[in-house]
């Protein structure tokens, strides 16, 4: 590589301040000449185009960001061997929390089968998900509130742009722990086909995928189409974790379920107490029953699970003028999903003893019996449709504008096949009635066989929830140089956007008036409105001086108006100071908002009976001096009250919810090491701070709040929270709705490398990046415990100090080896107990590698190795899948892909 190339590859990294990997020339060269990579390298042209990166709307020959970005490039996409946006997001050490993945057998997000990015761990919703800079719609089963990031084809992106800072006053709501813009390819010539295969070591979890892709670039236009498929089999569970741990007398020995597939109860006399010990069902009778019976439920589950998707996008443009362009885009998702649960149970049945099903001659109480004879299983199936289309052009004066079009639609459905109906349960095990009606068949618990199918059909359903998302958007944008100051050039964007959001949710009949032994779900139907404007300028300070080589100021104001709530503004101020040739100082100050989504604005009410604590039982009982004991007292509650049962409590969402807000500062430095050739450093300090955040505060906390404060001055303690009888002292009403509460702090450090070396024909380029996460504080309401999530890992995800990422690569003619070491580094379980097994986990690094071979100008090979010294997912507690955190750590082992790319 010659000396410019090298000196245009520093420009980019300084550009981008913090490119992730590959040689950064080929990321500018790409972004103006989109081509396959296994095409012939165009040389990076003299004359660069004006562009704009992810953060800013302004358009420059030479554009540098104030905050922190990580960019891959389609090679480097190419290098890790991900085959999906969320693979390669969900590796990154800015990562963190819960998000979900196809490891991943809890329900998330968009259903199972649905990916996102969670950036900061501070909620997959935090993070804004553009496509070509534009929103991307919500997608899944129906009102949600992130992006799948399954919709999005990973054949024909460019490049994926991830600003780690707050961008609400350039892109609007939702932009709070960071951006992530997918840019897809602009050209295509030709037509390119690509084929990959991958097994894991133990000869499952087979994965296969075709893309194919026709373009013609002319002299006034150019389109292409491209068509993806991809599917994965499924890892059975069992493969992989054998059965569910538990610690007993300090060793950990397989548990489980003590809901057996044959049943287990206690023989009960006249007055239904309990004769003898626990027992076991038997076809033909009764044993004892221990711990050591316990159902393996990882037999119903997967370790990875099945998924299969078509994708197809299209994009083409056309000169109308030798100044004016007409573009279009249009995108289509059909992702499916099929995986097994574990077969629902049933409880608390009595079977008399003079009923033909009990061979006894005793009244026999089920406390538990799990249906093996009919297994669960989940269907999702998924559809997501985008266009855009609009015109974009330059003015005389040097100015460009653009104004689009976007409309997306999605819909989707998820069944539960086997849901029992307790109507007619009740009706089957009503034993002194049923067989009378020859429609309504006795139910037979006694024993593991024991149900035939006329059983299962009568009390037994396929449950089916459908919904969907809708997104329509108007946009324009311009951008210009406005005068020229004696440091340079001042320049601005300005822009309009009208956004129109919906979502809704059907769940099953059965599921809406609880019929269903599942959660009960009022129907989810919501929208909302947006109309906002913003306003960006970047102001040259200082140039040419001493120390002072380039000082820039940029500022951005954008005002939003919902129709749900109102108006919000918000701004950023960003600093980049030049200092000199190998030193780049940069800060920025901005504030953020997140909208309510629709499930929690329109989610309804769902009200039940919850075991909650009232701190006003026997409160006589408690420290006179207490302010507990003064305000039961000054509430009348009887001085001998005693909470007996639950309350009744209303759950859901809140049409009176207002936006999150949140305040970010980052600072940091790049440093270009001149006495080392090819060698960048950056190093940037971020904070973000979240008021109101939106969260449900359980009700036992909510009461003790509200008691515990000095004179029941805490905001729980109004009526709009709970009510108690004045006569009796029981709580009658108790709300726990979604409210604006919560209070969360982050805060850390991120390092990345880059570092590129010539050696006669051989080029290599190393890029490491790390992470540490300083405060992660989560306060759920005022007055509430500091939840410090810093260095901890639990259901909910990992939160630990340490991650890092170091990819290398050498080139030579044809060939091209990578590699990448992934460090992920301990964490305490949140949840364990201290001094127990899997009360904290080690840190992990997995090691990635691939081979590529450039046989000529049209074919080329990769193969590859994941996982390659098959490390196993440590163990902790609080985590009952697998018996690790799926979320973070890698079940499938070792694995091996290989691939081909034929362009034409």
């Amino acid at each position: 590589m010659t000396r410019s190339a090298v000196m245009t590859s520093m420009a980019i990294s300084l550009a981008s301040m913090a490119t992730f990997s590959g040689i950064a020339a080929e990321a500018e060269t790409e972004a103006m000449f989109p081509a396959s990579a296994i095409k012939p390298q165009v040389s990076t042209p003299t004359a660069i185009e004006r562009i704009a990166i992810t953060g800013s709307r302004i358009q420059r020959e030479e554009m540098a960001s104030t905050a922190p970005m990580t960019v891959f490039t389609a090679q480097d996409i190419e290098k890790t061997g991900a085959t999906s946006v969320e693979v390669l997001l969900q590796r990154m050490t800015a990562s963190a929390g819960f998000a979900g993945n196809q490891t991943n057998a809890y329900w998330t997000e968009g259903g199972y089968g649905s990916t996102q990015v969670n950036l900061r761990g501070l909620g997959v919703n935090r993070t804004l998900v553009l496509l070509n800079g534009r929103r991307m719609l919500n997608s899944g089963t129906g009102a949600n509130s992130s992006v799948d990031l399954n919709t999005i084809p990973i054949s024909v992106v460019e490049r994926i742009e991830v600003l780690k800072d707050g961008a609400s006053a350039i892109y609007g709501a939702d932009a709070v722990a960071g951006v992530v813009n997918i840019i897809t390819r602009q050209q295509i010539e030709g037509v390119e086909f690509q084929a990959r295969t991958g097994i894991t070591e133990q000869n499952d979890g087979e994965q296969y995928k075709l893309d194919l892709a026709l373009g013609h670039v002319g002299e006034r236009g150019n389109a292409y189409v491209a068509m993806s498929y991809d599917k994965t089999q499924a890892v059975d569970m069992l493969s992989r974790a054998p059965c569910p741990l538990e610690e007993i007398n300090g060793e950990l020995v397989c548990g489980g379920s003590s809901a057996l597939p044959g049943g287990r109860g206690h023989f009960i006399d006249t007055n239904s107490n309990p004769i003898g010990d626990p027992l076991m069902l038997l076809p033909t009778g009764s044993a004892p029953y221990t711990s050591s019976h316990k159902d393996n439920t990882y037999q119903y589950f997967n370790a990875v699970q099945p998924n299969e998707r078509v994708n197809l996008f299209a994009y083409g443009e056309y000169d109308l003028t030798a100044s004016s362009q007409v573009f279009a885009e249009a995108m289509y998702t059909h992702r499916s999903s099929q995986l097994p649960a574990s077969p629902q149970s049933v409880s608390g049945i009595v079977i008399p003893a003079w009923h033909e099903s009990n061979p006894t001659d005793a009244d026999f109480l089920l406390q538990s019996r799990r249906l093996a004879e009919a297994p669960r299983q989940f269907n999702i199936q998924a559809d997501t449709w985008r266009l855009v289309t609009g015109l974009r052009g330059d003015l005389d004066n040097g100015w460009q504008w653009d104004a689009a079009v976007n409309f997306g639609s999605n819909r989707g459905s998820y069944e539960v096949t086997n849901v029992i109906n307790k109507a007619r349960l009740a009706e089957a095990t009503d034993y002194s009635s049923c067989n009378i009606d020859p429609n309504v068949p006795c139910a037979d618990f006694w024993g593991a066989g024991s149900l035939t199918p006329e059983m299962l059909d009568y009390f037994l359903f396929n449950m089916r929830d459908s919904g969907g998302n809708e997104q329509f958007s108007l946009t324009t944008n311009i951008t210009g140089d406005l005068w020229q100051l004696p440091a340079g050039m001042m320049s601005f964007a300005a822009g309009l956007e009208h956004r129109n959001e919906k979502g809704w949710n059907d769940p099953d009949p059965l599921k809406i008036s609880g019929e269903a032994n599942t959660a009960q779900q009022d129907p989810i139907d919501g929208r909302y409105t947006a109309d906002e404007i913003y306003l960006e300028t970047l102001l040259p300070i200082l140039s040419g001086l001493p120390f002072a080589k380039s000082v820039e100021l940029t500022a951005a104001l954008r005002y939003s108006y919902f129709d749900t709530f109102g108006g919000d503004t918000n701004y950023k101020m960003g600093l980049l100071w030049v200092v000199n040739d190998a030193v780049t100082l940069r800060a920025t100050q901005s504030t953020a908002f997140r909208v309510p989504n629709i499930p929690e604005l329109f989610g309804g009410i769902d009200q039940g009976s919850m075991n909650t604590t009232d701190p006003c039982s026997e409160w006589a009982k408690l420290d006179p001096s207490s302010n507990r004991y003064a305000n039961c007292m000054a509430s009348n509650v009887p001085t001998n009250y005693k909470q007996e049962g639950t309350i009744l409590t209303d759950r859901g969402g809140n049409a009176e919810l207002e936006p999150e807000e949140a305040n970010t500062f980052t600072a940091g430095i790049v440093w270009d090491l001149g006495f080392i050739e090819g060698l960048n450093i950056t190093l940037d300090y971020y904070k973000i701070e979240i008021d109101n955040a939106i969260n449900s505060v359980n009700g036992s906390s909510k009461l003790a709040a509200c008691y515990d404060s000095k004179g029941m001055t805490h905001p729980f303690c109004s009526d709009e929270h709970f009510v108690r009888d004045a006569m009796t002292g029981n709580i009658t009403y108790l709300q726990t709705q979604l409210g604006n509460a919560a209070n969360e702090v982050v805060s850390g450090v991120d390092m990345a490398m880059f570092y590129q070396k010539e050696m006669g024909s051989v080029v290599t380029n190393t890029t490491w990046e790390l992470s540490y996460l300083d405060q992660y504080d989560l306060q759920t309401y005022a007055g509430a415990p500091v939840e410090s999530r810093a260095g901890t890992i639990g259901y909910d995800g990992s939160y630990t100090k340490w991650r890092s990422n170091l990819y290398f690569d050498v080139t030579n003619d044809n060939w091209r080896f990578s590699y990448n070491i992934q460090y992920i580094g301990a964490a305490d379980d949140q949840y364990a107990n201290a001094g127990e097994i899997g009360d904290s986990v080690d840190a992990i690094t997995y090691h990635n590698a691939q081979v590529h071979y450039q046989m000529d100008n049209n074919i080329a090979f990769t193969a590859g190795i994941d996982n390659l010294f098959d490390k196993q997912a440590p163990y902790h507690q609080s985590f009952t899948d697998g018996n690790t955190n799926t979320m973070t750590y890698d079940l499938m082992g070792r694995r091996y892909y290989v691939g081909m790319k034929w362009a034409l």
